[in-house]
């Protein structure tokens, strides 16, 4: 029963998640189309770069989401109200602190970038105003939302985070619509983004307010209860390092042009791993559930059954976007003249990067479930040396191409790393298994990938790439699924009577 029930909530979180994902990702492709076409590739380079350096500002989180998702996972199974209100009185009060830190630092971003990196297509005031308009979602995150999302995401009630954000998305995408349309200052358009926000913070108090009465956000903090946040906040600042330097890196050395090439490709893959994320929003609770009660049986049994469904994904959809990617982005910015987008090489290795990027997924989810931070320290260390050495070693001379050759270096080291530790210091199974079923899925794709590459997949209008994208994922799927029934029968079956299992006691 307690399996059912957790599946039951998985399913529930993943199917709000998915809708979630659909419109963030129907955001990610409308948004910089809007950008381009009506302020052009040089502020979409802009408002990429300074994006980026506002995510490495957050680092003043210090670890907090991370450590207070960890921290509520055990009194909510032991259903300890008091500490509940505790740890949450301690979320409040450290995020208001991080708050006004991230300020100032935004402030000091604001009146530095222009001066550093001026730009002849916006005057240096209204970058200022921009980098605040940018930075003000995460000042919202961190003083209205933070506390009630960490609750939520920890008792497995994903759906209500996925379906306020989902609303404020569809909120944020007819804003920047009509305000583009209308001629808007693109500041301004930014700025006003701010109130669909506002409504998602609204809607997540409402609800903890109302569902969980017992909470007391004026208790006495258990500060001791985040003891974690500072393990988090080291392996945070190489997760920024990994997903910041290579903007930062594209921005130093190349032109804000070539930021925005990098940009639109990279959109692509944002898209890819925000569908495979709804898997691993929705179970990761989950995983955290089982740890807490220390199932090692049912631990074992969860991972090998996720690591088949999210490595089946991983590599239906990375092939599917190595085949597909160029042509996208050729019939995406076929209208946009002031820079070269036409990129095959970068497109093959970013898709690469994408799939050994998302290959370690689920072994990086058991590390935060498990809460080990500081075991993975020195190993993360190294990742992130990876990608800035090779980085500022390649880029000069290569461009995009050479830093995405860092970037695969990097996820590839991580990836054979992970594959060691997780069986070795948490689940206790085969390395060999789990490395088996890795190269099965580089296989899968190499499958999937070559036959199509050596036929050459050209459409020439957004019908015809619809079209060609039917039979590539088409092809895809049945390799997919026929090499997991070959190699992965057992699990597969399991799979199915546990969703069976699932309904059937919901009924």
């Amino acid at each position: 029963m307690a399996d059912a029930s957790r599946t039951s909530r998985f399913i529930q979180n993943m199917g709000a998640n998915g809708v979630y994902q659909a419109i963030l990702i129907l955001s990610g492709l409308i948004v910089p189309r809007f950008i381009l076409n009506f302020y052009g590739s040089e502020l979409n380079g802009l408002i990429s770069s300074l994006n980026q350096f506002i995510s490495g500002l957050k680092i003043v989180e210090a670890g907090l989401a991370g450590a207070s998702i960890l921290a509520l996972y055990k009194p909510l199974a032991d259903r300890d109200e008091k500490q509940i209100s505790g740890v949450l009185s301690a979320v409040r009060k450290l995020y208001l602190q991080v708050g006004l830190i991230f300020l100032l630092l935004v402030c000091g971003l604001a009146f530095l970038y222009p001066v550093l990196k001026g730009t002849e297509a916006m005057p240096r005031a209204m970058v200022t105003l921009l980098a605040f308009a940018l930075g003000g979602k995460a000042f919202i995150e961190f003083f209205a939302v933070s506390k009630y999302r960490a609750f939520l995401i920890a008792s497995q009630k994903v759906w209500v985070v996925s379906l306020a954000s989902a609303l404020s998305e569809f909120l944020t995408i007819g804003l920047i619509y009509g305000l583009a349309r209308a001629g808007c200052p693109l500041t301004f358009v930014y700025l006003a983004l701010l109130l669909p926000l506002c409504v998602r913070a609204g809607i997540l108090s409402w609800y903890v307010n109302k569902s969980a009465p017992f909470i007391r956000f004026d208790a006495p903090p258990l500060t001791e209860a985040l003891e974690k946040r500072w393990d988090v906040l080291y392996l945070q600042i190489l997760g920024m390092i990994r997903t910041s330097a290579p903007v930062v890196i594209a921005t130093v050395f190349l032109d804000l042009r070539t930021v925005s090439v990098y940009a639109i490709h990279y959109m692509v893959l944002v898209g890819v791993s925000s569908i495979l994320s709804v898997l691993t929003g929705a179970i990761s609770p989950g995983f955290g559930n089982v740890i807490a009660r220390q199932e090692k049986i049912v631990l074992q049994k969860a991972s090998r059954e996720f690591e088949v469904v999210f490595y089946a994904l991983v590599a239906f959809f990375y092939a599917v976007t190595a085949v597909m990617l160029v042509s996208f982005v050729d019939l995406y910015t076929a209208n946009v003249r002031d820079a070269d987008y036409h990129q095959p090489l970068f497109a093959f290795l970013l898709a690469l990067d994408g799939f050994f990027y998302s290959i370690k997924t689920p072994q990086g989810m058991l590390v935060t479930a498990a809460g080990l931070y500081r075991e993975t320290r020195v190993q993360s260390t190294v990742q992130g040396a990876i990608i800035v050495v090779f980085g500022l070693m390649l880029t000069p001379y290569f461009g995009l191409v050479g830093l995405a050759v860092a970037m695969i270096l990097s996820n590839v080291y991580r990836t054979i790393d992970l594959a060691i530790f997780i069986p070795r210091h948490l689940t206790h199974l085969s390395v060999r298994e789990g490395v088996w079923r890795i190269l099965q899925t580089l296989g899968t794709s190499a499958i999937i990938f070559l036959p199509c590459h050596w036929i050459g997949v050209s459409p020439e209008t957004p019908i015809e790439w619809v079209r060609d994208a039917v039979y590539v994922s088409a092809w895809a799927a049945l390799v997919t699924i026929g090499v997991n029934l070959l190699f992965q029968r057992h699990i597969v079956l399991s799979l199915v009577r546990r969703v069976k299992m699932a309904f059937g006691g919901a009924t």
